[in-house]
């Protein structure tokens, strides 16, 4: 289960990268020159809970459930995490 504001991965650089990789590329051009290769995502490492509150930054959290420890945005829309953003800065 994947869900908005949820940490899928780790960026190479220090922002943070928003996707949704529960959304196909649409296929206009079956001909077109160049590939529409699929991207293989590579399996989620369980983290314990010790890793997983070293992982994070300031702006997430990490959700303990019976489960999964995942963690995940303080604030999961990013919308409103660009506007928070924007108000915390002077």
């Amino acid at each position: 289960e994947v869900y908005e504001g949820m940490i899928i991965g780790e960026h190479n650089r220090n922002s943070d990268l928003n996707v949704n990789p529960c959304k196909e590329k649409k296929l206009t051009n079956v001909r077109a020159s160049g590939k529409d290769e699929n991207t293989v995502l590579t399996p989620v490492l369980p983290l314990t809970l010790e890793q997983a509150i070293e992982f994070i930054v300031d702006d997430e959290v990490v959700e303990v459930t019976p489960k999964s420890i995942r963690p995940r945005k303080a604030i999961l829309n990013n919308s409103a995490r660009q506007i928070a953003a924007k108000r915390s800065t002077p």
